[in-house]
């Protein structure tokens, strides 16, 4: 696949998936291995690009004021060593598929059929820090093992509980993917250390231009135009593409 039809593919992944909040980084490992990428650098392309995603944003969300920064911070600084842990995890590659394609699906699946809600009313928010931190490590360990950065976990269950409204939501998965993406692109770049796969990486470098321009377009529109069931709708049919997308190729195909 020529870089710029994959630079053009990974430019509407970033608008799409910086709409509603994520970084992409599952969509961009699958058009990485269509082009057959490097298996040793295709991780670190992904992670690069989810953290150029959501930084852009992260900085959105904020100036929005829509990032409730008292309840982010304890799942994202507990997430972040559990996120390096899980990247460091031993795990064979059918498990790994597996794993991956069914925690989508039903992450996807819970968030697309929950009734719709009155955004105007009150009855928001889960009281405990602990229990906030606790389920930032938990997401943020399995998001390490499975390569992602987290928020296709979290953002499923912060919908379901009632944890904030949609575009809170939204807001807080985009700053929990940066932290665990930069924690896993540390565990990959340790990994790849000196070989010639580390070199490798400077290719692609149109990718992080066009996830650059795709993501800040993607990140005024969520915040902006879109309604806040329209966003978890959003949010699960992504979710659940992702999931037939894996199935399809690893064990359909």
């Amino acid at each position: 696949m020529p870089i710029i039809v994959l630079a053009a593919a990974f430019f509407v992944v970033a608008l799409l998936y910086a709409s509603v909040g994520f970084g992409g980084g599952s969509s961009y490992n699958a058009l990485l291995a269509l082009a057959d990428t490097d298996y040793r650098v295709l991780p670190a392309i992904a992670l690069v690009c989810n953290v150029i995603v959501v930084t852009g944003g992260s900085i959105r969300f904020h100036r929005a004021g829509l990032i409730p920064w008292r309840r982010v911070l304890p799942i994202v600084l507990l997430s972040a060593p559990f996120a390096w842990a899980g990247g460091l995890t031993p795990i064979k590659q059918p498990a790994f598929m597996a794993l991956l394609a069914a925690s989508l699906a039903l992450a996807g699946t819970a968030l697309l059929f929950q009734p719709n809600r009155n955004e105007s009313g009150t009855n928001f928010g889960r009281k405990s820090h602990w229990t906030d931190g606790a389920l930032g490590a938990g997401i943020g360990y399995l998001s390490g093992l499975v390569g992602l950065g987290g928020g296709i976990f979290l953002a499923p269950w912060l919908h379901i509980s009632r944890w904030a409204p949609a575009r809170q939501v939204a807001a807080t998965a985009s700053v929990f993917i940066l932290v665990n993406s930069i924690a896993g692109l540390i565990g990959q770049l340790m990994k790849l250390g000196t070989t010639e796969g580390l070199a490798g990486l400077w290719a692609y470098w149109p990718l992080a231009l066009s996830v650059l321009v795709g993501g800040q377009i993607g990140s005024y529109v969520g915040i902006k135009l879109l309604a806040p069931d329209l966003v978890r709708r959003a949010t699960a049919i992504l979710i659940l593409y992702v999931a037939g997308q894996i199935v399809w190729k690893q064990f359909l195909s």
